[in-house]
């Protein structure tokens, strides 16, 4: 197989063949009317829509593409490999919603990781023995042991980190789980209106009992640079660089940038299998998550299409949401609609502007999509072998493997240079890279003895040199730096590439209608977060055109917390509509 894909069966802009669970629509015809339509079949929409019908409410999703999932997709863009092409990991999804959507039931299942974590480094080892490296784990002896190796320090104090995020982490779940807030609520209108949104405080109160002493830390920590926070706790530099990671990852942010704290904290929040914190690998391909969501939306009366493009929203004389109309001129009206693409797309290109205030467009302009990230997939024919960590002699994947491995990450200062050179218009020269292989945990991606490997990689620009459109050349020539990178750390994994998919910026905007190809459609700056996401005025989903929603991950709580703003805006929906 690999043989044959290697002779010549991959070249870019293959149309995308799909498989196992990775396509799914509606068996019935499209309807003229509904109660709500949802536009975009991502993961939020999805559960949108499931608790929708759940409600009462005869719902369907319209999905551009020839796909589902948004993001979480699974496509065979190199035959014979399927993969996460967009999204790659799963931890953040709700316990709440995972168990009301029966998604076990309905065919999600997912592959946990341990150990987590691999930072191989690049200097020579000792005697002979290979380059010295970091993995952390589930197990907390075995870890501290690896972190032991670079300082007992550190090592010693692990725990107690560990349990200073977690304390943090948990009384922000309340914040997650509810709409912000019902700021207008509490101003405007009735005395009865105002007693009643009330109930908004609940969460942020429940959130702020819960933090008690901790709520100088929990500021510091969403305020700061996190390497503030980092350097106080640690010593080792290895260390302190793998955890600073993910306070940048998906973010045009740097460790030492104030907010970059916040990134860290919403990295450590999430829950697989009532286990804090772990991330993990779906089987087939992060469109199972999709899948299994749709599977159960549709078993509550759902309909779910692909292939139907919507054009606009259709507004109704009293400048109210009445449906949808798509590119090819079919109208499909309801009583309210959501939207799950970006804050931007919904308001700059589906709606009327003539039905929004023009101040409201202006704000909408001014929301900050800048993305530093370059997805790039690529088919293998054999696992890399690390320098750090060789493979066995019978060929198995070993624990690393199944790791996030952090790559051009010994130092905070690497990725400080990387940050740096993105935000003058090039692509990083040493960029930082996590690398995962689902593939060694999950046999139904790739061919017997190949795996699939996920490189996301900052930092990039939307446009090279703040000017320029990338090219297939630049493209290319990105990938070779990439791959050059890798290839230090795990030498003859150049050769073993037989395909690969290169996604910048533009690429993501463009595939997957994530705007400046920002992976949490918005940036999860202080600014943009809570009751100012995706902005004050729309922070309870509510769109200033009547009947209109926002349900995707442009609004509260953000992208990467799986599902909770389309829970958080069905629940809107549904109070709403009670009153319509």
């Amino acid at each position: 197989m690999a043989a044959a894909v290697r002779a010549g069966l991959w070249h870019r802009g293959v149309i995308s063949v799909t498989r196992r669970g990775s396509h799914s629509h509606s068996n019935t015809a499209l309807k003229p009317q509904y109660d709500a339509i949802i536009i975009g079949a991502g993961h939020n929409g999805l559960i949108a829509s499931a608790y929708l019908q759940k409600g009462g409410l005869k719902t369907a999703v319209l999905e551009r593409r020839h796909v589902l999932g948004g993001a979480a997709v699974s496509e065979e863009i190199i035959p014979g490999f399927l993969f996460s092409r967009a999204s790659y990991l799963l931890s953040l999804l709700r316990p709440h919603i995972y168990q009301d959507l029966e998604l076990k039931k309905h065919g999600l299942k997912v592959y946990m990781r341990d150990p987590y974590s691999f930072t191989p480094m690049l200097e020579d080892g000792v005697r002979g023995r290979p380059p010295p490296s970091l993995t952390l784990g589930a197990d907390l002896a075995k870890t501290q042991k690896e972190i032991g190796k670079f300082s007992e320090k550190d090592a010693k104090v692990y725990p107690d980190f560990l349990s200073y995020l977690e304390r943090l982490a948990c009384a922000i779940h309340p914040l997650l789980d509810a709409p912000p807030v019902d700021i207008p609520g509490l101003t405007q209108g009735s005395l009865r209106k105002k007693i009643s949104a009330l109930r908004s405080l609940k969460p942020l109160v429940k959130s702020g009992l819960q933090l008690g002493k901790n709520i100088p830390d929990f500021y510091e920590l969403v305020t700061a640079p996190v390497m503030k926070v980092l350097n106080r706790w640690f010593e080792s530099e290895p260390l302190r660089a793998t955890l600073a990671t993910d306070s940048v990852i998906g973010a045009n942010t740097s460790p030492n940038n104030p907010g970059s704290g916040y990134v860290l904290l919403h990295h450590v929040m999430g829950e697989l299998e009532k286990e804090k914190g772990a991330w993990g690998y779906v089987e087939g391909g992060m469109g199972g998550v999709s899948q299994s969501i749709a599977r159960s939306a549709q078993s509550l009366g759902a309909d779910i299409f692909t292939n139907r493009d919507v054009e606009q929203v259709l507004i109704g004389q009293d400048g109210s949401a009445k449906g949808v109309v798509l590119t090819d001129g079919t109208e499909v009206h309801s009583k309210v609609v959501l939207s799950n693409a970006t804050p931007y797309i919904t308001f700059k290109q589906l709606t009327p502007q003539d039905a929004l205030p023009e101040a409201f467009i202006t704000a909408v302009d001014q929301i900050d999509y800048t993305s530093p990230v370059t997805k790039i997939n690529v088919a293998v024919d054999k696992l890399p072998n690390f320098l750090a960590a060789p493979n066995s002699a019978d060929g198995k994947p070993g624990p690393h493997h199944q790791c996030s491995i952090h790559l051009n990450c010994e130092s905070v200062e690497v990725l400080e240079e990387a940050y740096r050179e993105g935000q003058q218009g090039r692509p990083s020269s040493r960029p930082m890279i996590e690398m995962t292989i689902p593939s060694v945990l999950d046999p139904t991606l790739a061919p017997p003895g190949c795996h699939v490997v996920s490189l996301f990689i900052q930092f990039t620009p939307y446009l090279l040199e703040g000017r320029r459109a990338w090219t297939d050349e630049d493209r290319d020539r990105f990938a070779d730096t990439a791959f050059d990178w890798v290839e230090r750390y795990a030498p003859g994994f150049k050769k073993s590439i037989v395909g690969k998919d290169i996604l910048t910026p533009a690429d993501l905007e463009r595939v997957f209608g994530l705007t400046g190809g920002n992976i949490f459609h918005g940036s999860m700056s202080l600014d943009q977060l809570y009751l100012a996401r995706p902005l004050p005025s729309v922070a309870d989903y509510r769109s200033p055109v009547k009947g209109l929603y926002l349900c995707g991950s442009g609004s509260h709580p953000g992208g990467g917390v799986m599902g909770a703003a389309g829970w958080n805006s069905a629940l809107k929906v549904l109070a709403d509509f009670k009153r319509l």
